[in-house]
């Protein structure tokens, strides 16, 4: 029997983890003393574990240890020399830092960003494109204060807020933050530091008025939704095109943002456009620092937004983000970054498989065939005659081991 053809020393899992090595794990815990302390279970024991609990969607640390004690046999393939203990993970969870989860993430993406991108398919303006969006995840305990009203009971969910960049080549988060859901966004905007010529997207609830002149000053041009409480003092407006016209634009003006009245508030040159979309037969209000862009390009950019809620959807739907296995904050950002960690692992391998797969069979696929013994690229071409040719030389082995 061939090794090289089926692999079958190794299950999935671990040619998994050979996108994250075991040494950049360990400098990364050393660096956040994430093993200071431990006698037993190391860092790369606790990410391999969650992993494993992320790929399978696991919603209890019973789910997590029982799962691992299944295949027993199998762990030592994945460098690890038992199975974690409910309380050894419930403490690990609770006390090794955040911090260590990060950087795993970010290592990865690192590593893998220019791999991930599609920039030879794609325009000049893909490969510039970034977008802002935030998302809630809404937790059963008060343990991250949520936002909006107390309820009548008294008692409110505590929430937790993931604020998130992603270049549109690369669809996957390339600056995370986490905060309380009742934090603002605006904070956000901040931290954001990107190239020049760049072109970042974001919904209205990201006003500010001295984020958007910095970006201007670096130049980078943003596009967001126009607040119904703006001030605005119309400067000029610009004549429209026919072809403007029929695809939807209104008007295009030059303004000035903010108070004349007031004169300590920072006021700027912007540009107004007001649309109306065919499909919907809504009218939109877009403003931009870009002068020279056409009108119905700033809308279709914006509209281009709408691909990290795909994102947001997609994070949901296939990694367990309603039930945590910890009741303390540090236990839900680690479980959300694995989370993250899962994702982009997932990205990374259809991005290498030979054939199409959707994101969403493929993480079914990975989390069914998870410890399946055989090799995962050869596995995504067919995967039912590769299990075929595996079961096949199983019996062959079964059948001289007999004799």
């Amino acid at each position: 029997m061939s090794k090289n053809a089926n692999y079958i020393g190794q299950p999935i899992f671990s040619q998994v983890l050979k996108l994250l090595p075991k040494q950049n794990i360990t400098q990364i815990s050393n660096k956040f003393n994430g093993d200071r302390y431990v006698k037993r279970f190391s860092c790369y024991d606790h990410v391999v574990s969650l992993l494993y609990s992320s790929f399978h969607n696991c919603s209890s640390l019973r789910e997590v240890v029982t799962g691992m004690m299944a295949c027993y046999s199998k762990l030592q393939h994945l460098g690890l020399s038992d199975y974690p203990k409910r309380s050894t993970l419930s403490d690990a969870n609770k006390r090794r830092p955040v911090e260590i989860f990060e950087a795993i993430y970010f290592d990865l993406f690192n590593r893998y960003s220019t791999f991930l991108s599609d920039s030879p398919k794609q325009g000049l303006i893909d490969n510039r494109l970034f977008i802002v969006d935030s998302t809630t995840i809404s937790l059963f305990q008060d343990i991250l204060r949520n936002a909006g009203n107390i309820p009548k009971s008294g008692k409110r969910k505590g929430g937790l807020k993931a604020h998130v960049l992603i270049n549109t080549t690369q669809d996957v988060p390339s600056l995370v933050r986490m905060t309380k859901a009742s934090a603002s966004d605006v904070n956000f905007l901040k931290e954001i530091h990107l190239p020049p010529k760049s072109v970042l997207v974001f919904d209205r609830g990201y006003k500010s008025y001295a984020q958007y002149e910095r970006f201007t000053k670096e130049d980078i041009t943003w596009i967001t939704r126009q607040n119904t409480t703006a001030i605005v003092d119309i400067i000029e407006e610009y004549e429209l095109s026919e072809n403007d016209r029929l695809l939807g634009v209104i008007s295009d003006k030059r303004v000035i943002l903010g108070n004349t009245q007031n004169k300590k508030q920072l006021r700027i040159y912007a540009r107004e456009i007001e649309y109306r979309d065919e499909i919907s037969n809504k009218t939109f209000c877009f403003i931009s620092n870009n002068q020279k862009m056409s009108p119905t390009t700033i809308a279709q950019l914006y509209q281009r937004r709408w691909q990290i809620e795909t994102l947001f959807k997609r994070l949901k739907q296939n990694n367990q983000l309603n039930y945590f296995m910890g009741e303390n904050e540090n236990a839900i950002k680690i479980q959300v970054w694995c989370s993250l960690i899962t994702d982009l692992i997932t990205k990374i391998i259809q991005k290498k498989a030979k054939r199409k797969w959707s994101f969403a069979n493929l993480s079914s696929m990975l989390r069914i065939h998870l410890m399946t013994y055989t090799s995962l690229y050869d596995f995504l071409e067919n995967p039912e005659k590769n299990l075929k040719r595996t079961l096949k030389n199983d019996a062959q082995l079964k059948l001289f081991s007999s004799v």
